[in-house]
């Protein structure tokens, strides 16, 4: 198949071309998937909150208008929804500890550092992937999540601080360079 721009594909999947709409779920899966995960750190809810977040980008694709890339407006969709799905579910306890880090290497880092933010407490491991992650202000988080931002700033301060110390870091700098 020709290789066409998102732009394209968007174009065709807003007159009904299902096959356009599935080449932008291939372009976007991945990504919105690792939001998800993140987010929820169950594969299971990542999966439903995936295909949600496709669903309704299909549904309301007359709505994208196009002002902003196609992949935020997919990426706003996702955090919605796995805000939704938390709302809808209720709060899940995190597990009492993190295993200390024994992997070495980038890649050990990286699951170690995973593996923390799994671990910690559901509101706090929001605000964290999408401030460290994704660049999310404290008041656009707060608007999310229908939260202060001061209280966005608190949680978020706490996560920074709680993974410091599970993966026995000396300063918000080795966090940083880590995220």
């Amino acid at each position: 198949m020709k290789s066409f721009s998102a732009q394209h594909w968007i174009r065709a999947a807003r007159k009904g071309d299902v096959t356009a709409f599935e080449q932008l779920y291939r372009l976007y899966v991945k990504r919105i998937y690792g939001l998800c995960l993140r987010m929820t750190a169950q594969v299971s809810d990542a999966e439903d909150c995936v295909q949600n977040t496709f669903i309704k980008a299909w549904q309301q694709l007359e709505r994208f208008e196009g002002r902003s890339d196609f992949g935020t407006w997919l990426h706003r969709i996702a955090v919605n929804e796995v805000l939704m799905a938390g709302r809808r579910r209720g709060p899940v306890a995190a597990p009492d500890e993190v295993a200390p880090a024994v992997a070495e290497g980038d890649a050990g880092m990286a699951r170690d550092l995973d593996a923390a933010i799994a671990a910690l407490p559901e509101q706090a491991r929001r605000i964290f992937v999408l401030k460290a992650v994704y660049g999310y202000s404290h008041d656009e988080i707060a608007g999310l999540m229908e939260i202060a931002a001061g209280t966005a700033r608190a949680h978020y301060h706490r996560a920074r601080q709680q993974l410091k110390r599970d993966l026995r870091l000396e300063d918000d700098d080795e966090l940083a360079a880590r995220t």
